[in-house]
């Protein structure tokens, strides 16, 4: 893939080969669900976040994480993703530093095709355990740890293809 970066912009992540390493699976299994979620890269050079989320045993998320070691902010308002979806819901997350107990979070739809999200960093709402919290939303001048979830309260399978994820 060419560089997507700019003056304006940066690359949180661009998939590669190299990112089966960077990404790391929690699924609801963390405390007793039985959710399953898997990641891996397709020969095209496309993020491949796949897998099946269960309510069983009081379950119901799968997520995919990467600690991306900081990644100034600076002037930017917006993080955009460039996904095709499964016509499901998905949420992003973000946090400031990975020693924080919350994340900051925003849901988004996907539709079966190839799109842009563009989602203003400032309405990514602080969150934990699904619960939204009394607090700023997102204001940070680093990104330490990017996510994305599947919970829709309802077991279904779920497949999303990730093509770059970046700040502008």
């Amino acid at each position: 893939m060419t560089n997507l970066s700019t003056e304006n912009e940066v690359i949180l992540y661009d998939f590669t080969q190299k990112s089966n390493k960077d990404w790391f699976v929690v699924d609801d299994r963390v405390m007793g669900g039985v959710s399953y979620g898997y990641f891996d890269v397709n020969r095209h050079a496309h993020g491949h976040y796949h897998g099946n989320v269960s309510t069983a045993n009081n379950g119901g998320f799968s997520s995919i994480r990467c600690r991306t070691g900081g990644i100034e902010v600076g002037d930017r308002t917006f993080i955009v993703l460039r996904v095709k979806g499964d016509k499901k819901a998905y949420q992003i997350r973000l946090k400031k530093s990975t020693n924080d107990y919350q994340s900051y979070i925003q849901t988004f739809e996907t539709n079966g095709k190839w799109q842009e999200i563009k989602i203003p960093l400032n309405e990514l709402y602080p969150s934990f355990r699904g619960r939204k919290l009394n607090m700023e939303n997102f204001n940070a001048p680093k990104i330490e740890e990017i996510a994305l979830l599947i919970g829709n309260k309802k077991s279904e399978k779920f497949d999303l293809l990730l093509d770059w994820i970046k700040l502008i």
